[in-house]
């Protein structure tokens, strides 16, 4: 079986395939200061949950974009599964052209991402993700990796608001509004900060599909995607683990 992780600056995202069936996935708080014993107890006990048992985990491969936490997986891979994973750069997907300046500073998570969803659709695409940061991410039809934005994440920007403006309340934001124009300082903070960040996303993906000069698909993946979708013009499809398919189908590769 293959383990496969996604980690993020907030939350690392954990699945295992058998072939390419993913058995089950889990979005866990990253932890910068855990050890690698304290992640196995985890492991084990979501493995455990699962009736996966760790010893028939053969082969691992990680996508991280949070430095302490490579040396935490890599002892915790050695250690407990028997072998040392494999880190998702630039190198590892041959087969996606990237026409950055600078290559290397492509995120691994942008990697995995284009990866997987060109292997999907086959045709001209915009990826967002919506993590800490939200990427933006282009991929032209031959399946080259043209660049992208990235933009403070949703829940970022929230809690910027939340600090520098003490006197208003936190509001929960992962259900849609009622209405864009809100009739309490509540509703009014929820629909400024969802309704306002779909305008950002469909301003983004207006402009780059401009730039592309085709008509792309758009794709949403991330913690935030399906709420996006609800109120976004411009998404198409969520796909909620294309990350865990990027990283399976990378790993065929090696």
């Amino acid at each position: 079986m293959l383990l496969v992780i996604d980690v993020g600056n907030t939350n690392a995202v954990i699945g295992v395939y058998d072939g390419s069936h993913l058995i089950q996935n889990w979005r866990i708080r990253t932890e910068r200061r855990t050890t690698e014993d304290e992640f196995n107890v985890l492991a084990a006990s979501l493995f455990a949950g699962s009736n996966i048992d760790s010893s028939d985990i053969d082969k691992t491969i990680i996508s991280c974009v949070v430095p302490p936490m490579v040396t935490i997986l890599d002892s915790f891979c050695r250690k407990y599964l028997g072998h040392p994973p494999h880190w998702v750069d630039v190198r590892s997907a041959p087969k996606l052209p990237i026409r950055y300046k600078n290559p290397s500073e492509v995120g691994a998570d942008r990697i995995v991402n284009a990866v997987a969803a060109f292997h999907k659709f086959q045709t001209s695409l915009i990826v967002i993700d919506f993590g800490t940061a939200t990427t933006f991410d282009s991929i032209s039809e031959k399946g080259e990796y043209l660049g992208g934005a990235i933009s403070p994440g949703i829940m970022i920007s929230a809690e910027a608001l939340f600090i520098k403006a003490s006197r208003l309340p936190r509001v929960e934001i992962f259900v849609p509004p009622e209405s864009v124009i809100g009739k309490d300082t509540a509703s009014s903070i929820k629909a400024g900060i969802i309704f306002g960040y779909a305008g950002l996303v469909d301003g983004m993906v207006t402009r780059m599909k401009m730039e592309m000069g085709t008509n792309p698909r758009v794709i949403a993946t991330g913690g935030l995607a399906e709420l996006m979708y609800q109120v976004s013009e411009m998404i198409e499809v969520v796909e909620p683990a294309l990350t865990l398919e990027g990283l399976r189908i990378i790993s065929n590769s090696l």
